[in-house]
């Protein structure tokens, strides 16, 4: 597998996994003790009912972002109503469950109790419309990265979806698994791949480990979106004729990213990769029109991206759209 190992170094000793596991990195305001309440947007895409699901928000610090430019984001920032907080540009986390017939998939999973108080909203929204746990038939990873994966386990470390096909792709598998990359990272920051191997463990007798892009279940089809991981990959979802693209991480600062596309975050283990992602997925999104959500785009996180002079911009649908 290749691998910058060199950016991958740099982006786990930015942020310590320790640091995220122990709650330290959390957003300004506080929640409650009992948790995050739901909360949550519905809408129709053809036959299918989509709902997405506020996990909570994190901050998104400026010393994390490759190329900052505060003269650049103060101008950009002037032009809408995003705020720059001391701890950085605070940004939503979503997932996604789709009810199409008596199949319930989730697309990402939220991060439970992974990542501080801020976050882990999921379970509730889930609760709120009245799915079970054990209702869930399938869960499609974009990748697994902590506010990702980290909902599919639940305290006791058993899988928390006990009915769920758990679907990934090869190359996140593998690149997550591998014990020399791992030993090669500064060792505060193995938890990353402890926490994503312990999230995954559970669902070992069924798993489907998917290559490149693939139809993955009817209506669904896998797409490597590779560079913020190794195996990043996007959900198209195709219902009677209408199309919903599940982008994952390919935007961070839906207030930043979209006016600078190059601007990558230390997380991203191949920066060049993920900028040259980023801007093929923007030109197709603009070339196509396409109806897109994405696990860091304000929620809920549904829109369309225009194209601007410099960079582009996010259009979002109106709050009921579809429903």
């Amino acid at each position: 597998m290749t691998i910058n190992r060199r950016t991958l170094l740099a982006a786990l000793t930015t942020v310590p996994a320790a640091a995220l596991a122990s709650g330290q990195a959390v957003a300004e305001t506080q929640v409650l003790a009992q948790g995050l309440p739901p909360v949550l947007h519905q809408f129709s895409l053809g036959e299918a009912r989509v709902t997405v699901f506020l996990d909570g928000h994190l901050p998104l610090g400026t010393q994390l972002f490759a190329n900052y430019d505060a003269d650049k984001a103060d101008a950009v920032l002037a032009k809408g109503l995003h705020q720059m907080s001391p701890e950085g540009m605070n940004i939503p986390v979503n997932g996604y469950l789709v009810e199409r017939g008596t199949d319930k998939i989730l697309i990402d999973a939220g991060t439970a109790n992974l990542m501080g108080p801020n976050l882990g909203g999921m379970g509730a929204g889930l609760a709120a419309i009245g799915v079970n746990p054990s209702d869930i038939s399938m869960v499609l990873l974009t990748h697994m990265h902590p506010d990702h994966s980290g909902g599919l386990v639940a305290s006791d470390g058993a899988a928390r979806f006990a009915n769920a096909e758990l679907v990934v792709s090869q190359v996140e598998w593998d690149f997550w698994y591998d014990d020399a990359i791992m030993a090669s990272v500064p060792e505060n920051s193995r938890g990353f791949f402890q926490m994503a191997r312990m999230t995954v463990s559970p669902y070992q007798n069924r798993l489907r480990l998917i290559k490149g892009e693939e139809a993955v279940i009817a209506g669904f089809t896998a797409l490597p979106l590779p560079g913020h991981t190794p195996g990043h990959t996007g959900y198209m979802l195709d219902s009677e004729g209408q199309q919903l693209l599940f982008w994952g991480d390919i935007i961070h600062s839906t207030a930043l990213q979209f006016a600078y596309p190059d601007w990558t975050i230390a997380f991203d283990t191949d920066p060049v990769l993920t900028a040259a992602t980023r801007h093929k997925m923007l030109d197709r999104a603009v070339s196509d029109n396409l109806l897109l959500t994405g696990s860091h785009i304000d929620f809920p996180g549904l829109g369309r991206v225009l194209r601007q002079k410099d960079g582009y911009a996010y259009q979002a649908a109106p709050w009921q759209f579809g429903l």
